[in-house]
């Protein structure tokens, strides 16, 4: 058995594996770490999740992303006739989430903080997604036909520090993607320094094409001055919940 911990990424849309956990998964994967991403939104088929398929071997994902093809709740194109994320019944979900949870087996979950990292509305519902189904997962009377249980032993949420707002806000419009306020420094539970793998997050962000051409966002943040971009490229932070007792360290 790997003294690494096996991972599972689960995320709302294509390319926020990239942006937001790069470098956190081209560093577990470099390091001999295995892992799998969930993606809640973009069909399998449009363009987008053929881009996310890019992004995640410029990662070094061991296997493709799993694509649960919900719609994005601002895009309806991204699954065609597909249940909106955000108006499908909790509870189905919920088991979506628990079966993978099962068969995939992590000892890490790692999704969005409570606010959903900058209060994005599919961000916070996959946080309370993933929450839930770590919790059911491990249930041996819930949902029995979804697999034997699992214990997830500690859950990851993705956050911004105060002090990398402070540096980002001067050199972005209001409308970017950044929460009106972060998570104190002292609060984070782990920064973990990831400038080593800020070649392959770059090939897995800019692998995301139809989205850097779209969003003036990610166009601002890749025009960002060398200290404000190389920090937010190179370091990545985190809450930490543990589900057992001890937990299991990521990094």
């Amino acid at each position: 058995m790997s003294a690494i911990p096996r991972a599972l990424f689960v995320h709302a849309h294509p390319d926020d594996e990239s942006l937001w956990t790069g470098g956190t998964i081209a560093a577990h994967t470099a390091r001999g770490g295995d892992c799998d991403l969930i993606t809640w939104t973009w069909a399998a088929g449009t363009p987008r999740h053929t881009e996310l398929s890019e992004a995640a071997r410029a990662l070094g994902l061991p296997r493709e992303p799993i694509a649960l093809g919900y719609a994005d709740s601002f895009v309806p194109e991204s699954a065609p006739g597909a249940t909106s994320l955000l108006d499908a019944p909790f509870d189905e979900q919920v088991a979506i989430l628990v079966e993978q949870v099962r068969r995939l087996r992590p000892d890490v979950a790692v999704t969005y903080d409570p606010f959903g990292i900058y209060g994005h509305p599919d961000h916070i519902h996959v946080n309370r997604l993933t929450c839930a189904a770590a919790d059911a997962a491990a249930l041996p009377h819930y949902r029995p036909d979804l697999g034997a249980p699992w214990q997830v032993e500690s859950l990851y949420f993705i956050t911004i520090p105060t002090s990398l707002l402070d540096l980002l806000r001067p050199h972005l419009a209001e409308r970017s993607h950044l929460p009106t306020a972060g998570t104190p420094d002292a609060d984070l539970h782990i920064t973990v320094d990831v400038t080593a793998q800020m070649g392959a997050k770059i090939r897995a962000i800019t692998a995301h094409a139809t989205e850097m051409q779209r969003s003036s966002s990610m166009r601002e943040f890749s025009a960002l001055p060398y200290e404000p971009q190389h920090r937010f490229l190179g370091w990545e932070s985190y809450l930490r919940r543990d589900l057992v007792p001890g937990g299991v360290d990521l990094f």
